[in-house]
């Protein structure tokens, strides 16, 4: 088949990073997302509100980071006047900018990458 000349669309690169342990994800951007909306409210609940997950998704998400590290990313408390809360720990928002940062690091990598696709 012959090509027609069609220009090329503009090629942009693209990755993911997520971190790992024992062979099961630990962070995910998924993960990020719902440490930095528990942070802002204050709320697993209203995390995933906002974030458009169910509420089972966004429990299940922070319940496999905090058994995967070795201390919890998040406290949660159950009960009270106002339904409990969760908190980001000191450790869980280290951990957050360690992921967020390696994002940017990842993006500026493959930005200085330029098109290794065009034709020599």
């Amino acid at each position: 088949m012959k090509h027609r000349g069609r220009s090329p669309g503009t090629r942009t690169l693209r990755g993911r990073v997520w971190v790992e342990i024992d062979g099961k994800p630990a962070i995910t951007d998924a993960g990020a997302d719902l440490l930095e909306q528990i942070a802002v409210c204050g709320s697993l609940s209203e995390a995933a509100r906002r974030l458009h997950y169910s509420y089972r998704r966004a429990w299940m998400l922070l319940d496999a980071m905090n058994r995967r590290w070795p201390k919890p990313l998040v406290k949660t408390a159950t009960g009270g006047t106002r339904g409990g809360g969760a908190k980001v720990t000191e450790f869980g928002r280290h951990i957050l900018r360690a992921y967020r940062d390696l994002q940017l690091q990842l993006g500026h990598l493959l930005d200085a990458a330029g098109d290794p696709f065009r034709s020599p």
